[in-house]
């Protein structure tokens, strides 16, 4: 069964499920946020990083901690550009597969690694995205017990399968409104497209009056 045409009908129902992770912003507002998993990549993640600073748009990047000891001076040039960096784990493995210690130890071993790459405080690296957006109560009830904050989403184009440039363009900017969390990729899976799909996505959600703002103010607003 085709999943992209399931995630705006699971949106809300997960949402009530689950009301003290981030699912979107402020409703009333034009303000939206770009997000993207999986980085950084030696190669899409500064190509995308280019496309942002064109458009002077600041982003937000959920890192995986084993990317980020390959890639420092990525990680690196993507906090020096005032993105928001968040978590993806060290490892791209689904939350409720890992064992409390093994998954404090994973966000604990990526913050550690961001700090080294950026100087990034590890106090300041608190929001967290959990790979493939899988997380069961347990585990979101630990997240907060560390003092973490859970983001999940509003927009999945599923952009991982590359199901076509033009169909992401499309699935984002139908179903973006105000508030919504936009996810995409520049790992390796999806990130083959991820600069010229943003390239087409940024000017249309600018010329619908949209504002792109962080996670962080996002939470603000909430």
């Amino acid at each position: 069964m085709a999943l992209a045409p399931l995630l705006p009908i699971l949106h809300p129902i997960l949402r009530f499920t689950f009301p003290n992770c981030l699912w979107q912003g402020n409703t009333q507002n034009p303000e939206i946020t770009l997000t993207f998993d999986d980085g950084p990549h030696p190669e899409y993640t500064p190509q995308l990083l280019e496309v942002l600073d064109k458009y002077q748009i600041k982003a937000n990047f959920f890192l995986l901690g084993i990317c980020v000891d390959r890639y420092p001076e990525i990680t690196k040039a993507i906090y020096e550009k005032g993105h928001w960096i968040g978590l993806h784990g060290y490892e791209h493995i689904s939350f409720p597969k890992l064992t409390p210690i093994q998954l404090k130890s994973s966000l604990e071993k990526t913050q550690l690694s961001i700090y080294k790459a950026c100087g990034l405080a590890t106090k300041l690296i608190c929001d967290v995205r959990p790979p493939n957006g899988i997380a069961i109560p347990q585990t979101l009830k630990l997240l907060e017990e560390w003092k973490y904050r859970t983001v999940m989403w509003t927009v999945v184009p599923v952009d991982w399968v590359r199901p076509g440039i033009s169909v992401v363009v499309n699935r984002v900017v139908q179903q973006t409104s105000n508030g919504s969390i936009i996810v995409l990729h520049d790992g390796c899976s999806g990130g083959q497209d991820v600069t010229k799909s943003v390239a087409e996505i940024i000017p249309i959600l600018l010329e619908k009056n949209y504002n792109f703002i962080t996670i962080d103010k996002m939470w603000q607003t909430k």
